[in-house]
């Protein structure tokens, strides 16, 4: 276990004890919704520590939870960072990671927005592990709006 493996960035979230090794030259972390080892590049550095708020901090159910899910986009194949299912597999919130020294611009909004456009979930989630921004989607009336915080898991539900 070492919280924070050498040459990585302080985040701006809650520590997270990562379960890694080295194979060969790489380093790799414990993905505990993929139940696999991978390699632990700057993203996955804040993907694994913003599960873990999740998880840890915010009550999101690990079951409920799943990371790098494919979808089909305009004839490509692309993958979700992390989504995060309600209990009827409903999808209710989207999260797209990127690496500490990766500006949060409108380019990873769209993306986002792109994604959400196969999943239909209502709350958008883009973290850096230094910003992180939510929103959350009336389809009714085509607005959205910015949240001041991350939602705990059951306020997903009760929306």
């Amino acid at each position: 276990m070492n919280p924070t493996p050498k040459g990585n960035p302080p985040l701006n979230l809650p520590p997270a004890r990562l379960k890694t090794r080295l194979d060969g030259e790489r380093l790799q972390v414990r993905d505990p919704l993929r139940q696999k080892y991978v390699a632990l590049t700057p993203e996955e550095y804040v993907r694994q520590h913003f599960v873990n708020y999740l998880i840890e901090y915010l009550s999101y159910p690990p079951m409920m939870m799943a990371n790098e899910i494919k979808i089909e986009l305009n004839g490509t194949t692309r993958r979700c960072d992390t989504v995060v299912f309600g209990s009827d597999t409903r999808v209710l919130m989207i999260v797209e990671y990127k690496a500490p020294d990766v500006l949060l611009t409108q380019d990873v909004f769209d993306q986002i927005v792109r994604y959400n456009m196969t999943l239909r979930a209502r709350y958008l989630v883009v973290s850096n592990g230094l910003n992180h921004y939510c929103c959350v989607i009336d389809y009714k009336s085509g607005s959205y709006h910015f949240l001041p915080k991350i939602p705990v898991y059951t306020d997903l539900l009760d929306s």
